[in-house]
């Protein structure tokens, strides 16, 4: 950590490194070649919100429409996802997991909860809680711009 420079720099600089990081673990974890992160997220977002269409798994990330297509697609071939009609939409399809795709995410979680275990051992629940609030008040100050 560079102490000239000033405190919010080097805070993100770190959590561009934590974010560096967190990739590498979680390809070791999980195995990078069975599936990326980005198609890794595109699962856990759809089991921890339930369906949707792609155009709001993109404004989510915020990412294109046409990225989070690209992710899609393979998973859906894959048995992971499938589309289902939308409701509120005529063309615009949701996006859901199939039976294979949540037990892919849930053995995910179970490798993920041991990694977090050990770690959040290492900190006190109220380091953690102020670690969160810092990060989530510095990206909501981004969103905002």
């Amino acid at each position: 950590m560079n102490q000239k420079k000033p405190s919010i720099e080097n805070l993100i600089d770190e959590t561009v490194l934590l974010f560096h990081r967190l990739r590498v673990v979680a390809d070791e974890l999980h195995g990078g070649g069975e599936l990326a992160a980005g198609k890794r997220g595109v699962l856990k977002g759809l089991y921890e919100i339930g369906p949707q269409t792609v155009p709001q798994m993109a404004r989510a990330r915020p990412v294109s429409r046409q990225h989070i297509q690209s992710l899609v697609n393979p998973l859906v071939e894959e048995g992971y996802v499938e589309f289902i009609d939308n409701p509120h939409h005529r063309r615009s399809k949701l996006v859901q997991l199939t039976g294979t795709g949540r037990v892919f995410v849930e053995k995910m979680q179970l490798r993920e909860a041991e990694v977090f275990q050990t770690l959040s051992a290492k900190f006190s629940e109220s380091r953690l809680t102020q670690a969160t609030r810092t990060l989530r008040s510095v990206r909501e100050c981004f969103e905002k711009e």
